[in-house]
């Protein structure tokens, strides 16, 4: 990949930093000790067994003794688009990535695919062009947040150099909607030997396969230095694109599908489609189940309150997230919800991190419009000046990225240039275990205005047809509103409070920006 005028050419950096000693020995005396009355040791595998055990294990598909050995990658100069469309796509893996709410993104840094004449001067310049954006969003933003930073700063004793810093944050966190998904980012990734030869296996399966055999090339090159016993006795081949990806082809330009799926939003950003009537007799069910109660000894109320009372529960209080750890929070299990929801691609980027709400995410190089199609952040919308920059912006990308397809370049490239603002549309599952946690989270202030707006319309749709279940529900503050850890609040965060007294008229509370 090369980079055009005025653009950053970076390319991939992938350095292993951490790994699990004797990877592949690990797995041979896992395997042994299934047949044995001790635990083997890696120490103890001898070469006959390297040779007979390691590939008869993976050639039968017994990977669990595969999986106890971690490697964890330093990754730089990587697209958003790779880490959203392979990197994250599963959930089988940790990361800690470069935020672009808290990292101002002061210098145009892309993915460039190679492209040659008109094709890689519009993709350049459009590039550019949509940091240019960037730059006046973010400060025409930050100067409207000064005066509401400020007055928030007071109340959680911050110095104005403090509240500039805040007004700053909120101010990219919105500006980034206009920046490619090209944009370069870092982060350290961690994966099990397993889910590292998956990725070696599907690293067609994605919107950029260029870019992730580039990557997942590095990666297994950069294992096989600390596993060479892997390398030698356990090979993988990719799958071809055809079998990776079977239906890929491209719809029409307007197949009808995006006005069809909005028609059945009605109006939500997320819309609650599927659940189980009957959850919370079943739950009451399975608290009892639990701890060996009859329904006359502990009735469907009393018993729902263990599970979701954090009064009554107190792992529901805990930071570490022990929930699927209490025996009686389990119960939460039996419940699941479907949501379709409508989001941009910078909002589902953070969606995707909670990995036990699993989602049937579209591909980009087979959904995207030839028109403008995007979300647009209220702040934004509710400024005439800034939105005609927002606007803007968005129709530079769209045309950009339609002149590539115009000039021959394959979808995979034109795609880049698609912005963080691009509209999503699928479908998300979850138990309520789990969907407890991310709303948790999401309905902080502290969150993202994009995914904490979707998380408060889920979480309303969730009380109306399970009152009982998700009575508690709401920020880490609204949860632990009897405790005052950590300072002089319920919220876990400590100085960086959002400065709300959010937990006592949860919902009703408005948050300030």
């Amino acid at each position: 990949m090369r980079g055009g005028e005025g653009i950053q050419m970076l390319k991939p950096v992938v350095r292993l930093v951490a790994f699990t000693p004797k990877p592949y020995d690990l797995a041979v005396a896992s395997a042994r000790t299934c047949y044995s009355p001790k635990a083997v040791l890696p120490a103890e595998v001898t070469e006959g067994q390297r040779e007979r055990i390691g590939p008869a294990v993976w050639a039968g598909g017994h990977h669990t003794t595969f999986q106890h050995a971690a490697f964890t990658f330093a990754i730089e100069n990587v697209s958003r688009q790779f880490v959203w469309s392979f990197l994250h796509s599963h959930p089988y893996y940790n990361s800690d990535q470069t935020s672009q709410r808290y990292v101002a993104m002061g210098e145009a840094k892309a993915v460039v695919p190679e492209l040659e004449g008109e094709a890689s001067r519009a993709y350049s310049d459009a590039v550019a062009s949509a940091w240019e954006a960037y730059a006046r969003l973010s400060a025409g933003l930050k100067e409207k947040n000064l005066a509401l930073t400020a007055a928030i700063g007071k109340v959680k004793g911050q110095s104005g150099k403090q509240a500039d810093l805040e007004a700053e944050r909120k101010a990219i966190e919105m500006a980034r909607y206009v920046l490619p998904v090209s944009a370069c980012t870092s982060l350290v990734h961690t994966v099990s030997s397993l889910v590292l030869m998956r990725y070696a296996r599907m690293v067609e399966a994605c919107d950029c396969p260029t870019e992730a055999k580039m990557v997942v090339s590095e990666m297994l090159a950069e294992a096989a230095k600390a596993d060479p016993e892997s390398a030698r006795f356990v090979s993988v081949k990719p799958l071809p694109r055809g079998k990776a990806l079977p239906g890929f082809a491209r719809a029409a330009a307007d197949s009808g599908f995006a006005r069809e799926f909005d028609a059945r939003l009605e109006g939500h950003l997320s819309k609650l489609v599927s659940f189980d009537p009957g959850a919370e007799a079943a739950v009451a069910d399975a608290v009892r189940e639990t701890l060996g109660k009859t329904r006359a000894g502990l009735g469907d109320g009393e018993a729902i309150e263990l599970a979701v009372n954090p009064s009554k529960n107190p792992a529901l209080q805990d930071t570490l997230n022990v929930m699927q750890h209490s025996p009686v929070s389990r119960a939460l299990n039996l419940v699941s919800y479907r949501f379709m929801k409508r989001i941009s691609h910078a909002c589902d980027s953070q969606d995707q991190r909670h990995r036990t709400t699993p989602a049937a995410r579209p591909l980009l190089t087979l959904t995207h419009a030839e028109k403008p199609d995007f979300i647009t952040p209220g702040v934004i919308a509710s400024d005439a000046g800034l939105k005609k920059t927002y606007d803007d912006a968005m129709g530079a990308l769209w045309e950009a990225k339609n002149r590539l397809i115009e000039l021959g370049v394959p979808d995979e490239f034109a795609v880049y240039l698609l912005p963080n603002a691009t509209a999503l549309r699928f479908s998300e599952t979850g138990r309520i275990i789990d969907l407890m946690h991310k709303w948790r989270m999401r309905t902080c202030f502290n969150a993202q205005e994009e995914i904490f707006d979707v998380s408060m319309d889920e979480l309303k749709q969730a009380k109306e047809v399970h009152p009982r279940l998700a009575k508690y529900i709401g920020p880490p503050c609204y949860f632990r509103q009897g405790m005052k850890e950590g300072g002089e609040t319920p919220c876990p965060e400590g100085a960086r409070w959002c400065g709300i007294e959010v937990w006592r008229n949860f919902p009703k509370v408005k948050r300030p920006f």
